[in-house]
């Protein structure tokens, strides 16, 4: 093989990626080259030019592997990525403890006052899976998290336990971490556009259960929460687990006290504290 690629358009189409893989496992710079095909062109496709097309290209990919998969309604649950499980917080404070970081210590002992969401999330995506395994494929529900670790991790474990596939859409940041383990392989994407993963989470959404959590959270809850007020979005069950935390959080009465929302935009949410009423807040919305 030379080191030109220049006789990539002579090939079938399926050719051109090998190619241009064969291309570098040699070590060949991968230098610009009009002659290469477009959509095999790795700096063509990352050009400002065509952020157009690489954001349609985010839209495309993980909508047709879940319409291969029979993914039809999912049940979206949002989280801190921080919280873990009780067994795992307490290996993190005394490997911390063990060599006298006492900082990171302290922090692992503050998140896991919280490892009491890790275990209902994990339970809450477990009894979804439950209820969909002897569906027919149009009423089943499938659990989607950000696919990360704490809260989305409890959900898919536990939708995997339940014996239910799962969807985990992951963004591509500096801090990021793999995939957790248990969302299924082939329901596992990675998103550069916030935007575009946005989309797909409510995309397919019946339901919102919006576990504590930081920033992450607070954006992607009020995200739904604004399309369904302006009805952008069909109206859907949102449920904030853990009324303490959200109700110390955000005062929503205050808001309407001032007048920036109205009084039945309150309706729009549900507060509940168990695993068992979060899922009895999605069956009761659609009499199930």
């Amino acid at each position: 093989m030379t080191n030109s690629t220049h006789d990539l358009h002579d090939k079938r189409l399926a050719d051109a990626w090998a190619t241009l893989q064969a291309h570098s496992d040699k070590g060949l710079p991968l230098d610009q080259d009009p002659s290469r095909l477009a959509f095999a062109d790795p700096e063509f496709l990352l050009r400002r030019e065509t952020r157009g097309l690489r954001m349609q290209l985010e839209l495309m990919k993980p909508d047709l592997q879940m319409r291969e998969h029979g993914i039809e309604n999912t049940v979206v649950v949002f989280g801190s990525a921080r919280f873990r499980s009780q067994e795992e917080s307490a290996a993190l404070i005394a490997q911390a403890e063990a060599v006298g970081d006492t900082v990171a210590a302290e922090r692992w002992r503050k998140l896991s006052r919280n490892s009491h969401y890790y275990e209902e999330a994990r339970a809450f995506g477990k009894l979804v899976a439950q209820y969909s395994n002897d569906k027919d494929p149009e009423d089943k529900l499938f659990i989607c998290t950000g696919g990360g670790p704490g809260i989305m991790q409890a959900a898919n474990r536990g939708s995997h336990e339940g014996g239910g596939l799962n969807i985990g859409l992951a963004i591509a940041l500096p801090m990021e971490e793999e995939p957790n383990p248990y969302v299924t392989p082939a329901l596992s994407f990675k998103f550069h556009y916030f935007a575009i993963r946005k989309m797909h989470f409510m995309m397919r959404a019946k339901a919102l259960v919006a576990f504590p959590g930081g920033f992450g959270t607070l954006d992607e809850l009020f995200e739904v929460v604004t399309l369904v007020q302006t009805r952008k979005s069909k109206a859907v069950p949102i449920v904030l687990f853990g009324s303490e935390y959200w109700k110390r959080l955000i005062d929503f009465d205050f808001l309407v006290e001032e007048g920036v929302i109205s009084p039945q935009d309150i309706d729009l949410f549900r507060y509940v504290d168990t695993p068992e009423d979060a899922w009895a807040a999605v069956k009761r919305f659609y009499a199930l």
